[in-house]
């Protein structure tokens, strides 16, 4: 099987950031897990993302349990941000790529692919799909958000 530069990309940075299990995702109704650990974005901090800036794996003994899945964070300091205001640092449509949710269908985003715009949380699938999000975030907000109910009833089944 042939895979396209974006997917291979994708995997690579998945897989150099210890998320080899990445492409066995299961999901709860409305957030992306590892099946295999529960953790929530393959334990990376949520919360770095807006104050480091980078990808930071969450440690252990900094865990949380919300909305289904278990979430980690680098240090007490986040996991207090995150505990207060869950909704700010979770990833927008439960770690889902908005360019897929926009089209209809649910792929889960890889930690390593990300982008926060207008303070919210973004997780892509593909290099093509962050480049297509940001080209133009509004529209592609927008189509996510009117196929994002539908998606997530399908999800729940």
């Amino acid at each position: 099987m042939r895979l396209g530069a974006g997917m291979m990309l994708a995997l690579g940075v998945a897989l150099m950031l210890g998320f080899a299990p990445a492409l066995r995702a299961a999901t709860t109704e409305r957030i992306v897990v590892d099946r295999h650990t529960g953790l929530a974005i393959y334990g990376v901090d949520p919360v770095a993302y807006f104050t480091d800036r980078r990808v930071v794996v969450g440690r252990p003994e900094f865990e949380y349990r919300h909305a289904g899945a278990t979430w980690r964070f680098g240090n007490e300091g986040n996991l207090g941000a995150f505990k207060a205001d869950p909704d700010v640092y979770m990833p927008r449509f439960g770690g889902y790529d908005p360019v897929s949710i926009g089209r209809g269908v649910s792929t889960g985003g890889f930690p390593g692919l990300w982008a926060v715009f207008e303070q919210r949380l973004y997780l892509f699938y593909t290099v093509e799909a962050r480049r297509a999000f940001l080209a133009n975030p509004k529209a592609v907000i927008a189509a996510a958000t009117a196929r994002w109910a539908g998606v997530k009833h399908e999800l729940s089944q």
